[in-house]
């Protein structure tokens, strides 16, 4: 007599706007039970405390976060963020919770016919295969970026993350370091991101974002840079550089801070600043274009803060 095989059955996923998991469920990717979770007052919506910090509720759109005049005034790179992600349709249903921990947009995690690590395989098709969108530092068995526009932010920030089971995380807590290719963030099972608490503003605080995306509208970055600055008696006094697109996880770009930290805010050290952009990269054959694209979206951020 034989036994049967017992298969486990698929996770349960949260469900908030369902942007990224409607399309995983049309392709049969997501097949597991759903968790509906509802726009509560307590998750939704920005708080602001009495020293003008402000607390975000994880269900808050990034349509609310991209039209708030008081989170632009206070925090422009995240505002600027959320202005510039995915498409008017998008940016009014998709939530600041689930754009962190939004799925891979690999195209081989993508389809539900090839197998790969995120899917319990035991590899990455696309390091061999066709990776012309993946990483540029190759930070671990996969090679997939993250897709996730406002924690490479939040990254900028150093905002923390309140889940329902843990407070007090920072960004690479909740996505990890890239060196697990099976997932694309470390939220435990049953773990739900709640709420965002940024730090108090700085006083006279620049900040930009901008992205290198292959078409004009609706398309995931190829490269994208979040740049803070205090800029005094002409030089940087505090300066703070996040990339996405590049990498398994958000980055800060530490090697064009500490170039720029207290140096003048000269059209030769911002050059330098961008070259040093790449620094550490390990670009796979198909991906050193995004080092040029990376250092291009720098030299362009850091000259219109300077300016």
């Amino acid at each position: 007599m034989t036994s049967a095989i017992s298969i486990p059955a698929p996770p349960a996923e949260f469900r908030a706007a369902g942007t990224d998991l409607s399309e995983r469920r049309r392709s049969g990717l997501s097949q597991g039970p759903l968790i509906d979770i509802a726009a509560t007052p307590n998750a939704a919506g920005i708080e602001w405390d009495a020293n003008g910090t402000a607390r975000i509720g994880a269900l808050t759109t990034i349509e609310t976060m991209a039209i708030d005049l008081r989170l632009a005034a206070a925090y422009p790179g995240v505002a600027a963020s959320a202005q510039e992600l995915a498409t008017p349709q998008i940016r009014h249903l998709a939530t600041l919770g689930g754009n962190i921990a939004q799925r891979s947009r690999c195209w081989y995690f993508r389809n539900p016919h090839i197998d790969c690590l995120k899917k319990g395989g035991s590899d990455c098709p696309s390091r061999d295969g066709n990776h012309l969108y993946g990483v540029a530092f190759d930070l671990g068995p996969c090679v997939a970026p993250h897709p996730s526009t406002m924690a490479a932010a939040l990254l900028a920030y150093d905002a923390e993350i309140t889940t329902n089971q843990r407070s007090g995380l920072m960004i690479d807590e909740v996505l990890g370091d890239g060196s697990d290719g099976a997932a694309d963030h470390a939220l435990a099972p049953g773990e739900m991101i709640e709420r965002i608490a940024l730090p108090p503003p700085l006083r006279g605080e620049r900040a930009l974002y901008k992205r290198a995306i292959s078409r004009s509208y609706a398309e995931w970055p190829l490269a994208e840079v979040c740049a803070r600055a205090v800029i005094t008696d002409g030089a940087f006094r505090f300066v703070r550089i996040t990339a996405g697109g590049v990498a398994p996880v958000p980055l800060r770009l530490s090697a064009s801070e500490t170039i720029l930290q207290d140096a003048p805010a000269s059209a030769a050290i911002i050059a330098e600043a961008a070259r040093q952009a790449s620094k550490g990269a390990n670009p796979l054959p198909m991906t050193a274009y995004k080092l040029d694209l990376l250092s291009g979206l720098v030299r362009d951020l850091l000259e219109r803060l300077a300016a």
